[in-house]
C-alpha cells in the first residue's frame, strides 16, 4: 500500500509520467502569460520598448536637454 508512495533511488516520484500522459489522452497545456503566445507576448513588449524610445526622446526635447540639429 505504501509502495506508491515511496521515491525509488533511480527516479524522483514528481518526475514520473502517469500512463495517460505517456499515451497522449492528457493533452499538455502550454505555458501562456495572460493567454498570449510567445510571438505574441514578443511584439507586445517590442512595441512597450518603442514607446518608450519615442515619448523619452519627446520629453527630451520639450526640456530642452536635447536639441535636433
Amino acid at each position: 500500500m505504501l509502495d506508491d508512495l515511496r521515491n525509488s533511488a533511480e527516479a524522483s516520484f514528481l518526475e514520473e509520467e502517469t500512463t495517460f500522459e505517456r499515451e497522449g489522452l492528457i493533452p499538455r497545456r502550454e505555458k501562456r502569460f495572460m493567454g498570449m503566445t510567445a510571438a505574441q507576448r514578443f511584439i507586445l513588449a517590442f512595441l512597450v520598448l518603442i514607446l518608450v524610445v519615442v515619448l523619452g526622446t519627446l520629453f527630451l526635447l520639450v526640456s530642452g536637454k536635447m536639441v535636433l540639429p
